[in-house]
Parts: C-alpha cells; sequence; structure tokens
C-alpha cells in the first residue's frame, strides 16, 4: 500500500513537529511499501508471525479501522513487540495514545498507564526476541522522521546491540551540527572566558587546545586537527562524557557525524564512509557495515578543567573562537541548562545503580590488561572522592596506576608500576615516596632527576555515573 503525502506534511514533520496518527499511519505504510523486496525477511507463517502493517494500522484515528489490527495483534502477540507500540505512540493523539497502551496492559499484564520509559524499562529486562522484520521497521519508522536515517538499517544490517535500546534522541540527522575544523585563537584574544569556565584540554604533539563546554554542549562533536592528527571530539551531553578520538582507524580516515539516535541515553554517531553507527563512549561500530569488524577509535587524553588553570599550564594554547558558523546561545551554562540543574533523565536506561546518584561525575578508566586478547576492565572513581584525594594509587587489568587531582579538580592518570608517589604540589609537581618530583604533562611524569624516565598518561574521561554505568554494568566503583 503506498500513500502520496502532500508536501505541507512532509515539511510540518521536517520540522519535528508531533504527527497526527493517521499521518504517522500513512507515512508508515507509506515508507514500507518504498522499501526493496529483497530487504524483507522471509516469514515462517506458521509461528503466526504479523505483518508490520498491522503495527502501523493499529495507530488508525478511528477505533473501527484499529481494532481488526489490535485483534490480529492479539492473536499472535509477543511481549518483545512491546517496543514497536512504544516507539509508534510518540506522535499520537492522547485518545490513540490510550487505546495502545490498553492494549499493551491486556497483552502483557503490566500496568504503567501512558509513562513510555516505564514500558521500556520493563521490556529492556526480558528476553531480547524482537520480530523477525525489526530491522525493517525501525528503519520504516526512522525514515518518518528523517529520510537520511534509512542508511543506518540497511538491508540485512548487523547489529551487536538491542535495537528496542535504540531511541530516537529528537533531533535529526546532524540536527545538533558538529563543529568542522572550527577557528581557533590564541588564549590572549579569548576575552570572552573567564577563569572559572569549564574546558575540555587536550594536548597532541605539544600542541594545545581547550574546547570550551559553553561552546561544545550546543554541537557534541568538533572535528579537529590538532598537532598534526586529526580528531574527532564527542561530547555526550546527556552522559557528560567529553571524548577524543583518532580518526584514523583501520588505515583510513574516517568522517563522523550524529546520527540523531541514541543508545543507553550515548548519543551514536555515524562515519560518512560506511553510514555504521558508532557507540561515541565505546568508540566501536555497533550497527551497520563495521559493526564486528573488531575496528576500535584509538582515544587521547583529556582533561577537563577549569580555563585559568589550562591558559596557566599551556599559555600558548590556542582556544575555539565564538565564530563558529552558527547563531547559538554560547553564555556560560546556558547549554542544557535545565538538565544539567536536576539529577532526572532525559533518556531512560535498562539499568541504574543506587550506589551514586545519577549524575554524579565519575573519572572512568578502561585498560586491557597485559596477556593479548584478555578482557577489558573498567573502573569509576567518584570526582568527590579524588578531590578529597588528590593522589590515589590502584590498580586495574593488572596495571598500577596513579590518580593526580589538581586543587580545580581536574584529574589526570598515569601508569606508574612500583613507582609510589605521597603528594601533589601546587606547581604540578608530585613528590615520589623517597621525596624526589616530578614534573606532571599531559603526556606522562617526568622525573625531575632524570628526564628520560616518563610513566605514560592514561586515557579517562569524566562521565556521569549513570551513563557510565549502563556501557559499562560490571565496571568497578570507588567511591
Amino acid at each position: 500500500m503506498a500513500a502520496k503525502i502532500p508536501e505541507r506534511t512532509r515539511n510540518s514533520f521536517r520540522k519535528a513537529r508531533p504527527l497526527p496518527v493517521c499521518l504517522l499511519l500513512a507515512l508508515g505504510l507509506a515508507a514500507l511499501s518504498m522499501l526493496p523486496s529483497q530487504a524483507a525477511t522471509p516469514i515462517d507463517n506458521s509461528d503466526d508471525i504479523p505483518p508490520l502493517e498491522l503495527f502501523f494500522q493499529a495507530g488508525a484515528v478511528e477505533d473501527a479501522d484499529a481494532k481488526p489490527a489490535l485483534e490480529a495483534l492479539g492473536r499472535s502477540w509477543r511481549d518483545s513487540y512491546t517496543a514497536m507500540l512504544v516507539e509508534l505512540s510518540g506522535p499520537t493523539y492522547p485518545e490513540i495514545k490510550s487505546r495502545l497502551f490498553r492494549f499493551l496492559s491486556k497483552q502483557t499484564g503490566q500496568f504503567f498507564g501512558q509513562d513510555s520509559q516505564r514500558w521500556l524499562r520493563w521490556i529492556w529486562k526480558q528476553p531480547y526476541e524482537p520480530h523477525p522484520e525489526y530491522l525493517i521497521f525501525k528503519r520504516s519508522f526512522y525514515k518518518i522522521i528523517d529520510p537520511r536515517m534509512v542508511k543506518f538499517f540497511p538491508p540485512g544490517a548487523r547489529s551487536l546491540v538491542r535495537l528496542d535500546e535504540v531511541q530516537w534522541g529528537g533531533v535529526k540527522v546532524n540536527g545538533i551540527p558538529p563543529l568542522d575544523h572550527p577557528e581557533n585563537i590564541p588564549a590572549s584574544e579569548a576575552d570572552y572566558l573567564k577563569d572559572n569556565h569549564v574546558v575540555f584540554g587536550l594536548s597532541v604533539a605539544g600542541s594545545a587546545r581547550a574546547y570550551p563546554k559553553r561552546i561544545l554542549a550546543w554541537h557534541e562533536m568538533a572535528l579537529d586537527r590538532v598537532g598534526g592528527t586529526g580528531i574527532t571530539l564527542v561530547y555526550c551531553t546527556l552522559c557528560g562524557t567529553a571524548i577524543p578520538y583518532k580518526s584514523v582507524v583501520g588505515g583510513q580516515h574516517r568522517t563522523f557525524g550524529t546520527s540523531g539516535l541514541i543508545y543507553r541515553a550515548n548519543k551514536l554517531m555515524f562515519d560518512h564512509e560506511s553510514n555504521s553507527l558508532w557507540s561515541t563512549l565505546l568508540g566501536t561500530p555497533v550497527i551497520g557495515k563495521l559493526a564486528g569488524s573488531g575496528l576500535k577509535l584509538e582515544s587521547l587524553p583529556i582533561v577537563t578543567t577549569r580555563w585559568g588553570e589550562w591558559r596557566k599550564k599551556h599559555p600558548d594554547t590556542t582556544v575555539l573562537s565564538l565564530d563558529t558558523g552558527h547563531e547559538r546561545d554560547y553564555r556560560e551554562g546556558q547549554a542544557y541548562k535545565q538538565y544539567f540543574a536536576t539529577d532526572s533523565l532525559m533518556f531512560q536506561v535498562a539499568e541504574r545503580d543506587k550506589r551514586l546518584r545519577n549524575k554524579t561525575e565519575v573519572l572512568g578508566i578502561v585498560l586491557s590488561p597485559y596477556t593479548p586478547g584478555g578482557k577489558e576492565q573498567s573502573m569509576a572513581v567518584s570526582s568527590r572522592f579524588l578531590k578529597r584525594k588528590p593522589v590515589f594509587q590502584t590498580e586495574l587489568a593488572g596495571h598500577s596506576l596513579t590518580i593526580l587531582t589538581t586543587r580545580a579538580g581536574a584529574n589526570r592518570v598515569f601508569k606508574t608500576g612500583e613507582q609510589g608517589f605521597q603528594r601533589l604540589l601546587r606547581d604540578d609537581r608530585v613528590v615520589d615516596d623517597s621525596g624526589k618530583a616530578w614534573k606532571m604533562t599531559e603526556d606522562g611524569l617526568v622525573s625531575e632527576e632524570n628526564p628520560d624516565r616518563v610513566l605514560p598518561r592514561v586515557p579517562a574521561f569524566r562521565a556521569f555515573w549513570f551513563g557510565w554505568f549502563a556501557q559499562y554494568p560490571e565496571t568497578r566503583l570507588v567511591k
């Protein structure tokens, strides 16, 4: 069944306004009809698996039109279909939303009203047994939101994550525009910054650069070049994590963008070369052509600090200019102001850990053991704990680590082996157990007695506790 959609309808949806469900139905069926026939997964009729059209038809405006579809779904119902109706209920009229959730309660025996997030949390706890054409459903539904999203779910695409945990983040493809090699200025010209403003600082091959949170929060990604190295700096505002990756992976430079989709409250980015979806926190492709390829982006050390401290440590640093080519309110603390002000989540996750509040900041570290092929291990250390203990020595995956925290709260992690340290001085030097001083740099700890002796730095990232735990549920926590 094909449906001709008026141009004004398409235009209204491109502005991300909620659609009446009758238009959703028409668009959904039209999207299904335009898919290539070879995209469909063969269905064994003996299993009584309902066709995808029934899910869209269940949202018809008139009860008389929806009733046959609901009856057919009821006869072949599986609880794993819940997420499909929950997702379709988003842009509906209240009375239709009520009808769909009444149907879900009848079929599942669960009573969550119209709280879609509670329904999702419930289904995520169930075994993952999706409709065999769930990939086509996702492609059809997201085509309604933005036709460009179709490329993220090609026929037969492999997914390393539960598709029912992939949600629309409320924006279209690159609706949050990445900064593409933005203009940078010397520190002396950055008169818009105050010393207490938060920046993300990194240094590559001796070249230092600061990315103010007040700018990056509006763009969530910067494609840049620092110290001769192409980088993709991803900032997930939802989970509070800024990670710089080398843009070259597997011998190929990849150009990334924002997909508009999220997984476990962590944004999914995509590379333009293959249109695969990548986890920004894991640095790996999770859906599409590259999923399961073994590719993993190499992360670089970064520090969350204050502009005054970063500028003092790196007087030759460059910093983003306010002239980004976009009109945004770049004042400190304006982006996601309400979200950062509470402990509430914008998007739910399957599991939460109440040992810390959702948005308590932690320092996350992931390391592989020395043994080749060993499983990665992760740990999270509360930022409050580190502020009380500016020199903290620990172990992860067989590596002895020292975490140093400055007065401004900047955390840096180093592999220190058997070398012990006692205290951190104000001039960025740290004193070891024998009373000798080491210089703290962005690359490592350098012995003042023997400058050739350098203890390397380890990439580590600030994150909200809920976001880190959602991706690393087996993480070790130090609080």
